[in-house]
């Protein structure tokens, strides 16, 4: 079996776009692609995409990503107007490999869902809006977790609804790292990291950052984050065992 020395990075990042609904009260989806469009991202977890109401249809269409950007939807809605699974949307630029895609069902005071793309190299990138109960999002976190084995690589990325530095997220404290790219919400003053990333330990964080340009302040009410991972690569494309590649940091405080 061959592997790279390793993976340069991938840019992965999230944003909860409202519904397309911006600040100015307008739901105005040609100004969200724009916004992902400057992330410049090759994985793009994106919460509250669909409508809650009804069949759930989406907020963006999906021919107008198809025009207007270099990705492609992941195939996680269960219907054929939604964007993704309860809320949850993963977009991945055209020519990176994906293996394929899963849904996790989630406990807690209200209907929430997780949304898996899993890469040809090895790695999964999570997309999560966790509940707005605390006792929910640990609830939440815990079955998350207990989905992968300590061999795997894994990011969760999202909305994590929470406003503490660190309580509430026990659960990955033995196979995590948690990272806080800077305040996200509210988007016309942000005061609270709601939006995080956590690295399984056999990945390694080059940079993260909050995307602040003034379509990113109008667009939604919260701002997008995005993260830089590095990571062995494994060019048979199986998910093989990379734990004492990479050393990463312990949980970080906002």
């Amino acid at each position: 079996m061959a592997f790279a020395i390793k993976h340069p990075h991938l840019r992965i990042a999230s944003y909860n776009i409202r519904k397309a609904r911006g600040l100015d009260g307008r739901r105005d989806a040609g100004r969200v692609v724009d916004v992902i469009n400057r992330l410049d991202a090759d994985v793009v977890a994106l919460q509250e995409v669909d409508m809650r109401l009804g069949n759930r249809p989406t907020a963006i269409p999906n021919d107008l990503i198809a025009r207007a950007t270099d990705f492609d939807v992941m195939p996680l809605a269960v219907n054929d107007v939604s964007l993704g699974w309860h809320g949850n949307a993963v977009l991945v630029r055209r020519g990176v490999g994906v293996a394929g895609v899963s849904r996790i069902s989630l406990p807690g005071a209200e209907p929430r869902g997780a949304v898996a793309v899993h890469l040809e190299d090895g790695l999964t990138v999570i997309g999560v809006h966790l509940g707005l109960l605390r006792s929910s999002r640990r609830k939440q976190l815990a079955e998350i977790a207990s989905q992968f084995g300590a061999s795997e690589r894994v990011v969760i990325i999202g909305d994590m609804n929470e406003w503490a530095p660190k309580r509430g997220f026990e659960a990955l404290q033995d196979g995590f790292c948690l990272h806080t790219p800077g305040r996200s919400f509210h988007a016309r003053r942000p005061i609270a990291a709601l939006d995080r990333v956590a690295l399984s330990h056999n990945l390694h964080l080059v940079d993260a950052g909050v995307e602040q340009g003034t379509m990113a302040k109008r667009a939604s009410d919260h701002l997008p984050i995005w993260a830089d991972v590095a990571y062995l690569e494994n060019r048979t494309g199986s998910f093989a065992s990379f734990s004492n590649a990479l050393v990463a940091a312990p949980i970080t405080k906002s």
